[in-house]
């Protein structure tokens, strides 16, 4: 919206908060590819691991219907009974790669995008059939990119298939003397390398069409110069807001700091530039602390005020830059400027018993 009203082009990176707001509608890169690949992969992994057990069971399964065959009464009444021993041994027989598979495609959707619940993407639509907008998805980069991957794997699989068969072609015409067993053996592992090697093919396209999925969603995240400054007056603030309310603080802020002063036990001065307060109270306090401090127009209204209550100000430059500097407001001073406050504090005591 912002780059047809303004004309600008999206050069900039998108933020934190435009992906967030997007993930929250759904709207993340994600490769369809990579599930795919990953139970292909994983699935046949697992079925050659469980060959023996899987072989094991469905012999047993053979032998149990056959060995029984006389006595299964195929009436209305046995039809539950059967079925849900048929149930318990298909799930003995495929239970395992089944569950093996299924962890496997929601740990591959899980790694690409961690977990998301937004229901905006199936919500009814208008511009989801819009003619229009249905044309240019057709005729977009996502359908060319789509048609490319499906011809791609559709030509890889063909030219595996082919390979495989063609390197284990003498080894077919013998079959016709070898028993079922061996017949079944030999095209398991035939069949077992075409899906392994076209699975590692495919896994390789997946990991490029991610990356493409992920630069075309970055791509079409990005934003114009004037929507990442919209977006941090939305996010900060106005800065010229956030000013004057800094402004406004300080003044507070300022004001508080004028009615300590009156307490103040010294006033430390640079002569000029710099003023510092200082009150300390032996009975609630550790040590020295600055109540005040400023410099130039601030500095002088401090001596203004602290002449106006009779309190000593004493001219001393290394230590009223050594306090500006290392001490802020209702801050205790540091150790290594204790004797120099000291004897500052024991001179000001000094000057009130005399008046005293």
């Amino acid at each position: 919206m912002a780059e047809e009203t303004s004309g600008q082009e999206k050069t900039e990176e998108p933020t934190a908060r435009r992906l967030q707001d997007a993930r929250k509608k759904g709207d993340v890169a994600k490769s369809m590819e990579v599930p795919s690949a990953a139970v292909l992969l994983i699935g046949l992994l697992t079925i050659y691991l469980l060959s023996s057990y899987m072989l094991e069971n469905f012999l047993n399964l053979l032998r149990h219907y056959l060995t029984h065959l006389h006595t299964i009464d195929v009436i209305p009444g046995n039809m539950v009974v059967i079925a849900w021993e048929s149930i318990k041994h298909v799930a003995i027989l495929t239970g395992p790669v089944m569950l093996i598979i299924f962890f496997t495609a929601l740990i591959a959707n899980y790694a690409q995008v961690g977990f998301i619940y937004s229901t905006e993407k199936i919500e009814p639509s208008l511009g989801k059939i819009d003619p229009l907008k249905g044309f240019g998805r057709i005729f977009s980069l996502q359908t060319m990119a789509n048609t490319i991957k499906s011809i791609a794997k559709l030509v890889i699989v063909s030219y595996v298939a082919y390979k495989e068969i063609m390197k284990n072609l003498d080894g077919i015409l013998p079959l016709m003397d070898q028993d079922a067993y061996a017949i079944l053996v030999f095209y398991a592992k035939v069949s077992f390398w075409i899906f392994l090697k076209t699975a590692l093919i495919i896994a390789v396209l997946a990991a490029f069409d991610y990356a493409f999925q992920r630069w075309q969603f970055m791509n079409k995240m990005k934003m114009t110069k004037q929507e990442v400054k919209e977006e941090a007056k939305m996010t900060e603030g106005d800065p010229h807001v956030k000013g004057r309310i800094r402004s406004i603080q300080m003044q507070m802020a300022r004001k508080r700091m004028m009615t300590e002063i009156p307490k103040a036990d010294v006033i430390i001065t640079n002569p000029t530039h710099l003023a510092i307060a200082l009150v300390y109270d032996n009975a609630t306090m550790v040590a020295p602390t600055v109540i005040a401090k400023g410099a130039g127009i601030i500095a002088a209204k401090i001596k203004e005020i602290a002449q106006e209550h009779n309190i000593p100000i004493i001219e001393d430059k290394p230590l009223a830059q050594s306090l500006f500097k290392a001490v802020e407001i209702n801050e205790q001073i540091p150790e290594n400027l204790f004797q120099a406050v000291a004897e500052v504090l024991a001179y000001v005591y000094g000057l009130k018993k005399k008046r005293a």
